[in-house]
Order: structure tokens, then sequence, then C-alpha cells
């Protein structure tokens, strides 16, 4: 198999396992915390979130290659808190200083936020963070494939 075919057969494993964990989140939202969105923004906030996880589980897939066994969690742990803190989703982006709220536009969490906001506002994920999103997938999947290659070589 290549290298592609391997990435996107984890990578489709790994979003089987993300979903649960975004149905629960949502399922909690609904039913403790008061949140009431129409039956489509609720399966459109499903979906979005779930195809947004992709870089994310692309990321862990590379570091899983990359990486021993025992590093692989503290490396995937660091690099998702490091993310969230510069997407703003810990401390709001507007306490940030402006090259840094410059930054966190280019990140895939904070535009992974944008799109579960938008769609729960009742409009359609804007482009640049469809964009920013689907490059960072790319650029992940490429350090997953090329992981890949390099953990074969040394097997």
């Amino acid at each position: 198999m290549s290298p592609r075919q391997v990435v996107t057969g984890r990578a489709l494993t790994g979003s089987v396992v993300v979903l649960p964990a975004i149905l629960g989140v949502l399922l909690a939202g609904g039913l403790f915390n008061g949140v009431h969105l129409a039956a489509w923004q609720w399966a459109v906030v499903t979906l979005t979130l779930w195809l947004g996880s992709l870089p994310f589980t692309l990321l862990g897939i590379g570091n899983g290659y990359r990486l021993t066994a025992q590093t692989t969690g503290v490396a995937n742990i660091a690099c998702n808190l490091g993310l969230a803190v510069l997407g703003g989703l810990w401390f709001p982006v507007s306490l940030f200083p402006d090259w840094l709220r410059s930054l966190s536009a280019y990140t895939p969490t904070n535009r992974f936020a944008e799109i579960g906001v938008s769609v729960t506002a009742g409009h359609a994920p804007g482009t640049t963070a469809l964009a920013v999103i689907v490059a960072w997938a790319a650029l992940f999947g490429t350090y997953a494939a090329v992981s890949y290659r390099r953990s074969a070589r040394t097997v």
C-alpha cells in the first residue's frame, strides 16, 4: 500500500473514533446546557465539526509514525494544547497582541471554532475558514505520509 492509502485509511478510522466525542458534547449542550438549534443546524454542526477535526487526526497520525510510543501521547497533547491557546480557545483573541491575533487567524483551532459558531448562528462557514482547515489538513496529511515513509525505513 502507498503511504497515501495507509494515511487515508488511518484518518478514516480516526475520524470514526472522533464522532462519538463530538456527538457527546453536542448532546450535553442540548440536554443539560439549554442549547437550542433547529434540526438542520444540529446535523450541519455535527458534520462540519466532524470534518473539521480531520487536521488534528492527521497530526496525531503523523506524530504516531514519527515518534516513539512513549512520546506520541505527550507530543499530541502539547501540539493540541498549543494550537488551542494560539487559536483563541482558552483566551479571547481580542486579548492577544496584534501580531498574535494575526497569527491566530491562520490556526486550525481558530477556524475550527469559527466553523462551529457560524453554523450555530445560522450562517454558512466562511470560505477562508474552510480554506485554512483544508490547508492544515493537507499539511498534516503530508506530514503523516512522510512520517509513515520514514517509519517504514527504520523497521
